[in-house]
Parts: structure tokens; sequence; C-alpha cells
């Protein structure tokens, strides 16, 4: 035997659609004045604002040639790469590359396992600066009572490791612009 319910709740879309679509008593939903259409930035889809900032989001780099961010994460790619380059010996607990930020675990040295070290680095914008990355270094040290206790961390740490990411990140630019020259 067939079954008419499916047939008829066919018949009752169908019918109800046909009724929809007589309905011409439509009210307009923009009632501004062609004037006030005009100047509406999000019309204009080269005004418009997106999440991506004022350059919109870039595969391949400016048209220009003055990108001097190197691609399209939220941040200067350089720094991106030279940051995770290195501190590659450290687990990466976190990663954002449009918010420009890396968290690392905790990582123990061979040399000294009663201490432990973990890594933050925060990329600041799109391009390549030497105030374009802050990085903090958090330090603990295994007590007798096999508790990690917080221990200081000389500045000169965090600027070493500030250095050899900017340094790094130079080089990479310098790669990539020898590449696109050939």
């Amino acid at each position: 035997m067939v079954s008419l319910k499916p047939i008829g709740q066919i018949l009752c879309a169908v019918g109800l659609m046909a009724a929809l679509a007589g309905c011409t008593d439509a009210v307009p939903l923009d009632t501004r004045s062609d004037e006030q259409k005009e100047n509406d930035p999000f019309l204009d889809h080269s005004k418009r604002p997106t999440i991506f900032g004022e350059g919109g989001l870039s595969f391949f780099g400016n048209k220009g040639g003055t990108n001097d961010s190197g691609g399209a994460l939220g941040v200067n790619s350089f720094l991106w790469r030279a940051s995770l380059d290195t501190i590659y010996f450290m687990p990466v607990n976190s990663a954002d590359p449009f918010g420009g930020v890396i968290i690392t675990d905790w990582f123990s040295p061979a040399e000294s396992p009663n201490e432990r070290l973990k890594v933050n680095v925060f990329i600041l914008g799109r391009s390549l600066r030497a105030d374009g990355i802050r990085v903090a270094v958090f330090r603990q040290v295994l007590g007798p009572d096999s508790v990690w206790r917080d221990g200081q961390v000389p500045e000169s740490t965090k600027i070493k490791i500030e250095d050899a990411i900017l340094t790094r990140a130079r080089q990479i630019r310098s790669q990539t612009v020898n590449q696109d020259k050939s």
C-alpha cells in the first residue's frame, strides 16, 4: 500500500509557495534617498571596512611592491617564520598566525633537568621592525620538595631571543627578495 503522507506534505508546501508568490503588498526594506545610498560605504566594496584591516587579506603581497609584511598572515610573516625557527626546539602549545601569538609549553634542557623554561612570542604588527616583536620568558626551578617554583629570568635573555628572531627575519626577507629578483 502506498503512503499518502509525503505526497500531502509536498502538495501543502507547493500551495504555500503559490500563496506567498501572490503577495504584492511588499514594503521596501531600504527607505533611504538615492543620495544616502550613494554615500553608503557598505555598498561600495572598496570602502567597506573588513576584519582584515584597510589593506584586506593579501596572499601574494601588495601590487605596488611596498608590502613589507611578506604574505597573508595577520602579522608580519617574516617575523612569524623567524619566531618559529628560533624556538624550534621548544614544544609549541599554541600558535595564532592572525593574532601573532606563539606560546610554548614548558621545556627542560637536557643539561639542567631541574629547570624549565616557557616562552611567549607576540608579533605586534605587519611591518618588519624592531619594535614589532615582544618576548616573555618564564623560568621555574624544581625545589627539594618536588614542587616547581618561579625563578628569575635576566632581562638580557628576553632581549637575546628578540634579537635572534629579528636577525632570522631579516635573513628570510633577504632570501625572499633575492628569489623575487631572479
